[in-house]
């Protein structure tokens, strides 16, 4: 597993993931491909900025994209978040993707405390912030893309892991 920047040539990406309404079904719906197309050019942004990370997690191979993991900072709390696309799920990729950033969140110290919001119902990604050594603060009501939905409410201190 590679991890590099979001780069304009994402689309496709993107839209496979966001567009896609068993991807989206635990994150409000699909999008539309106008606004993914939007999203990418300010995720784009974002990175050159250097406000967020988004990252786009390469196939074993290093030859196709397999998803996401971002990283970035809104309403004063660092929040991570991660998606991959079927047909690479389930090989562990969005563990050792979330491990990495936060690794890397570690290095460069300017992240504090980290959340994650994954709903609920989500074993995969809950087992995924179990593991990388988050801590279970509660369920709650998450707002994402203009819906509500229950999640769970996990938070990790990078500087509390073991380089």
């Amino acid at each position: 597993m590679r991890l590099r920047d979001v780069e304009p040539t994402d689309l496709d990406a993107y839209v496979r993931m966001r567009c896609d309404p068993v991807m989206m079904a635990e994150l409000g719906g699909p999008q539309t491909p106008e606004r993914v197309a939007h999203q990418l050019e300010r995720d784009v942004e974002t990175v050159q900025d250097d406000s967020a990370w988004i990252k786009m997690i390469l196939s074993p191979d290093g030859e196709r994209v397999a998803g996401t993991v971002t990283l970035y900072s809104h309403e004063g709390m660092s929040e991570i978040g991660w998606m991959v696309l079927p047909e690479f799920q389930g090989r562990g990729l969005a563990g050792e993707a979330v491990r990495a950033v936060l690794g890397l969140a570690r290095a460069d110290g300017r992240w504090g405390p980290i959340h994650a919001f994954p709903s609920r119902t989500n074993a995969a990604s809950n087992a995924i912030c179990r593991s990388a050594g988050f801590t279970l603060a509660g369920a709650e009501e998450t707002a994402f893309a203009g819906s509500i939905f229950p999640t769970n409410h996990w938070i990790l201190d990078p500087s509390d892991l073991h380089a």
